[in-house]
C-alpha cells in the first residue's frame, strides 16, 4: 500500500474498533492519544506507511526471540506502539546535493525529504507488560535493518538495567531462527586472527551488540547527562525514568544529541514511580499539555496506562486499564495477590499502587499510609498552649519548626512553618517549584533572601509568626545540629525552662516514632497543610532486628525535616506535660 494522507492505521483501527465496542477499557491519557491519532488521520501533513509497519513485524517475528530463547510472536499492544512509532511520516523541503551526470561536482537543491513523524515515544505502563522486550525489538531492527552506520544507546537507572533491553537481542543472535541472522552470524566467534571474511557480521562484544557491515553499534550507558550528552545516538531506549532518583533529563540530553542526525527516534519506557515532585513528574506534566492539546507536538507520541481512580481497583475488569497485556505477560492470579498484599500490609501500598496500577502517591510512605497523609479540614489554634519542635538542618537547606497543640480526647493540632532560600528554590525542578509554591500560598513555608539562611532572621520572622498567631509556646524540642545560636537566644528571651536537647538515633526515637504512628494511625493528628502532609508522605523509618526505629533522611530533595519537627515537640511535651494541665 503506498502512502496515505486519508488511510486509518491497521492496528490502530482494530484497537479503536474494540474500544468502541467496550471490549477494551481505556483510561483518559489513552483516550486523549486515540484523538489524537484521530486528528492526525484527518491531517493532509501526515502520511501513513503500512508497509514500513509490515517490514518491522516480519522481521521481529521471523528474527527475534523472547529472553528464554522462545519465538517471538508481537502483541497487539508492540504492534499498536509499533505502528504509531515507524508508520507514520511527513515531507519538509530540505536542501540535497545532487552530483553532476559528468561525474564532477554538482549542486544542491531544495526537494522535499521524507522524514519520520515520530521522533520520540513515551511507554508508561505497568510493571510486568514486556515494554522492555518491545524496546529491544526495536533495537534489533535500527541496528540490522538501517544501511547507515549508526551508533544506538540503551540506558537505565543502572548499566545492569541497560542491558536488560539487549537480552532478548542477545538470544536471538545466538539462537539466528531467521535467514537474516543465520547469514550475518556466519563465521567465527569474536574473529581476531582469521581473515574478515571469516568474521561474523553480528556479533555481542565488549562495546555491546556490533553490526560489521555498516559499522553500527549498540551499547549502553549510564542515564546521566554528564554521560549521555554529546553521543549522536539514532537509535535510543531510556528504560525505567520514572522509577529511579535522577534530577537529570535524560530523554532531553539524547534528544539534543541526536540533533544533526536524520530521523532519529528514543523510546521511554517505564512503570509509574514513588519518587514525586522531580524530573519525572515535569515530564509527565508535559505530555499532559501535549495529550490535552494545550501545545501541539505530532513528534510526540504517547501510550500512558494507569488506572483513573483508586476506586477502580476493587473491579477486576478494570485492570486492563493499567496492564493492557493483563492474561498474556502477566496473569490475574498475580494481580489477585498484590490487591491482597496491599491490604494486608500498608507499607507495600504506595509501591504496588504506583507499580502495578499507574496511580502516583507521594513518596514511598513506609512509615505513614497514604490515608494517613490526608490533610484534616482547616482549624486555627490562635492564643492556645503548644510545644514547639526545631529542626535547623543546613543553612543552606529546610528549616523546619512544627507547634504541637494537646487538645481534648487525646488529639493533637499540628501547625507548620519552615524556611528555605531564594538560592535553594530557584535550584528546584519545575514540578517539586510547583508544590513548594502551594507551601508558599498556605504559608507554611518563607522564602528568605540570599544563599545560606541567616538564623537570626529565621528566628526573628519566627518570633513575629508566633506573636501574630499568639501562640502560647511552653516547651521547645530541638535536634542541637545547627542549633546553638538559634537556642541560646530563644533562652535569653524566653527563658531556660522546657527546653529539651533531642539527639537523633534510635535510642531516642524509636518510643515516641511508635507513639506517633498510632496518633496518625486513629487520625487524632490533626494537621491542615500541604507541607506536613507532604512531609510525612515523604517519611521512611529505619528499623532493626530489635524493633528499634530512626527517621532516614533518604535523599536531600525527600524533605522530612517538618515530621523530625515533629518528634521533637512530642518528646518536649511528654517531659513537661504537667505544664499543659
Amino acid at each position: 500500500m503506498p502512502l496515505s494522507n486519508t488511510a486509518t492505521p491497521k492496528y490502530y483501527g482494530m484497537f479503536r474498533d474494540q474500544v468502541l465496542r467496550g471490549q477494551i477499557p481505556v483510561c483518559e491519557p489513552i483516550s486523549l492519544q486515540m484523538n489524537r491519532i484521530d486528528a492526525r488521520i484527518k491531517d493532509p501533513r501526515f502520511f501513513y506507511d503500512q508497509e514500513s509497519v509490515d517490514a518491522w513485524i516480519e522481521f521481529c517475528e521471523n528474527e527475534l526471540t523472547l529472553t528464554n530463547g522462545q519465538d517471538l510472536h508481537l502483541l497487539d499492544t508492540f504492534k499498536l506502539w509499533g505502528e504509531d512509532l515507524w508508520g507514520w511520516y511527513e515531507f519538509e523541503p530540505r536542501s540535497v546535493f545532487v552530483p553532476d551526470p559528468s561525474g564532477h561536482g554538482g549542486r544542491y537543491e531544495n526537494q522535499m525529504v521524507r522524514k519520520r513523524l515520530t521522533r520520540r515515544q513515551y511507554i508508561i505502563v505497568a510493571r510486568g507488560n514486556a515494554k522492555t522486550v518491545y524496546a529491544g525489538c526495536n533495537q534489533g531492527y535500527g541496528l540490522v535493518v538501517d544501511p547507515d552506520t549508526t551508533f544506538q544507546v540503551s540506558t537505565g537507572p543502572t548499566m545492569k538495567q541497560g542491558e536488560l533491553t539487549l537480552d532478548s537481542l542477545t538470544t536471538a543472535i545466538q539462537r539466528a531462527r531467521g535467514p537474516v541472522f543465520k547469514f550475518m552470524t556466519m563465521g567465527k566467534k569474536h574473529n581476531t586472527r582469521g581473515t574478515q571474511n571469516d568474521k561474523r557480521a553480528l556479533d555481542t562484544t565488549k562495546k555491546g551488540i556490533e553490526n560489521h557491515l555498516t559499522n553500527s553499534l549498540l551499547t549502553v550507558l549510564p542515564m546521566s547527562i554528564e554521560k549521555l550528552q554529546g553521543w549522536r545516538s539514532k537509535y535510543s531506549t531510556v528504560d525505567e525514568w520514572l522509577s529511579c532518583d535522577i534530577r537529570e533529563d535524560p530523554i532531553g540530553a539524547l534528544d539534543q544529541g541526536a540533533g544533526k542526525v536524520i530521523d532519529p527516534w528514543i523510546i521511554a519506557t517505564s512503570s509509574e514511580g514513588t519518587i514525586r515532585n522531580g524530573i519525572g513528574d515535569t515530564i509527565k506534566q508535559e505530555l499532559m499539555d501535549i495529550l490535552k492539546g494545550e501545545y501541539e507536538n505530532p513528534h510526540v507520541s504517547i501510550w500512558w496506562y494507569k488506572m483513573d481512580d483508586i476506586s477502580e481497583i476493587a473491579n477486576p475488569n478494570l485492570w486492563v486499564k493499567a496492564c493492557p497485556n493483563l492474561g498474556k505477560t502477566i496473569q490475574y492470579s498475580e494481580y489477585q495477590d498484590e490487591v491482597e498484599r496491599m491490604e494486608k500490609n500498608p507499607s507495600a501500598r504506595n509501591d504496588i499502587l504506583a507499580k502495578r496500577f499507574g496511580i502516583p502517591v507521594e513518596g514511598y510512605t513506609y512509615f505513614f499510609t497514604y490515608e494517613e497523609t490526608l490533610p484534616h479540614r482547616p482549624k486555627s489554634y490562635y492564643g492556645m498552649p503548644c510545644a514547639m519542635g526545631c529542626d535547623l538542618s543546613q543553612g543552606d537547606d529546610f528549616c523546619a519548626f512544627t507547634f504541637l497543640f494537646p487538645l481534648k480526647n487525646g488529639k493533637f493540632g499540628v501547625k507548620t512553618r519552615s524556611y528555605i532560600t531564594t538560592r535553594t528554590f530557584n535550584l528546584l525542578p519545575y514540578a517539586a517549584r510547583l508544590k513548594y509554591e502551594e507551601f508558599l500560598r498556605e504559608n507554611s513555608l518563607v522564602i528568605m533572601e540570599g544563599t545560606i539562611l541567616d538564623m537570626m532572621q529565621v528566628y526573628d520572622d519566627l518570633d513575629r509568626f508566633i506573636i501574630s498567631q499568639d501562640y502560647d509556646v511552653r516547651c521547645l524540642g530541638y535536634d542541637p545540629y545547627n542549633a546553638v545560636e538559634f537556642v541560646e537566644r530563644w533562652a535569653r528571651e524566653n527563658g531556660g525552662f522546657g527546653i529539651e536537647k533531642v539527639i537523633q538515633g534510635a535510642k531516642t526515637e524509636s518510643v515516641p516514632l511508635g507513639e506517633i504512628k498510632k496518633l496518625s494511625e486513629d487520625r487524632v493528628l490533626l494537621f491542615d497543610e500541604a507541607l506536613m502532609s507532604y512531609a510525612m508522605g515523604n517519611c521512611i523509618v529505619l528499623e532493626d532486628t530489635n524493633g528499634n526505629r530512626k527517621l532516614y533522611k533518604r535523599r536531600r530533595d525527600q524533605k522530612i525535616d517538618n515530621v523530625a519537627a515533629l518528634m521533637d515537640a512530642f518528646i518536649a511535651f511528654k517531659i513537661n506535660k504537667e505544664i499543659f494541665d
